[in-house]
């Protein structure tokens, strides 16, 4: 047969869409799909001009403050804006916030991931659906009700812990303790590290229940244990989740107020041990002097809640960095 006499067939015709397609199609076009959309955009849009509103606000009381303190913001160890003249700064409460919510990080968050790993992997499931629904309760629990445990229970059985750190770290010189009352700044980095637990081991557990089933069944089947599989597949997979739990939980740990006021024994002073009583937090300043404040005096405490406010924004953008550094490279791309 001659193929130059053959003619080319005509390309095939789609067939004609179904009616679901169509209605997929119109879908898109509903007035419910453009009011839900509106309403979403709006939402977002709503969200960055309170934020906004709230930075304006804060901005402009700092400058009225800050324009007629004669100490060092930054640096200064006073705290007396209804002075004359008003002097007043904030290196003791950046010092204890941060000091505070570093060592709740560094209790919470181990004991959190280990808390969370074991109600998904190890334990059977109604006992570990019993400790989760525990571990929910306790996140439910007001501040002010840590506060009072903090001061009546946790407080006054701190001398053994203390003793024991002053035993054996401390020549240190930042576990040195002199035998007074344990409202420091490491009784509240316990206390917050309690509080923050719940809120960061519920987060971690959900995200540790969607490892990819088939990454830890190929693991077992390479002849993998069980901390192998949580090493090699789970914890990769779960690791921004758990990097977004304990900012969630540091965020609170930063804001925290009425624990923190009704444990710590607040003076500006920035003591070398971590045991001695003594320091401050920024929560914590406002709370207890906002109600007996000047003008002069409010401004000076906004214009540390601005500062606050900065420094969440600044770990928030850092925990958004290091997760997105590390998408890539967890189980949820795969």
């Amino acid at each position: 047969m001659d193929t130059s006499t053959q003619q080319t067939a005509p390309p095939p015709v789609p067939p004609p869409p179904t009616t679901e397609q169509k209605r997929a199609a119109r879908g898109a076009t509903r007035p419910g799909d453009r009011i839900f959309l509106g309403l979403s955009r709006g939402s977002g849009i709503l969200v960055l001009v309170i934020m906004a509103a709230i930075a304006a606000f804060l901005t402009y009381r700092t400058v009225l403050a800050l324009s007629e303190n004669e100490a060092n913001f930054f640096t200064s160890f006073d705290w007396n804006p209804s002075g004359s003249p008003p002097e007043f700064g904030i290196a003791v409460l950046v010092y204890g916030t941060v000091v505070s919510s570093i060592i709740a990080m560094v209790i919470a968050v181990p004991v959190s991931v280990g808390i969370a790993l074991f109600i998904t992997h190890y334990a059977p499931r109604r006992f570990g659906g019993t400790i989760a629904y525990v571990i929910d309760l306790l996140a439910a629990v007001p501040s002010i009700v840590y506060g009072l445990w903090g001061a009546l229970v946790l407080v006054p059985h701190m001398d053994g812990l203390y003793g024991w750190l002053d035993d054996y770290l401390g020549w240190t010189g930042l576990f040195e303790w002199n035998g007074g009352a344990a409202r420091s700044l490491f009784t509240v980095g316990i206390l917050l590290a309690l509080m923050i637990l719940p809120i960061i081991t519920s987060v971690s557990r959900e995200v540790f229940r969607q490892a990819p089933q088939m990454h830890q069944e190929a693991a077992l089947a390479l002849g993998a244990t069980r901390w192998e599989v949580i090493r090699m597949s789970v914890i990769p997979f779960g690791r921004s989740g758990v990097i977004s739990a304990s900012m969630l939980g540091l965020g609170r740990a930063l804001g925290e107020t009425m624990a923190v006021a009704m444990v710590l024994s607040p003076s500006f002073d920035i003591n070398a041990s971590l045991l001695d009583p003594g320091g401050g937090t920024f929560a914590q300043n406002i709370a207890s002097k906002f109600n007996e404040a000047t003008v002069m005096g409010r401004d000076a405490l906004i214009a540390s809640g601005l500062v606050l406010f900065v420094i969440t924004l600044l770990v928030n953008g850092g925990a958004r960095l290091i997760i997105a550094r590390r998408k890539e490279y967890s189980g949820a791309n795969a």
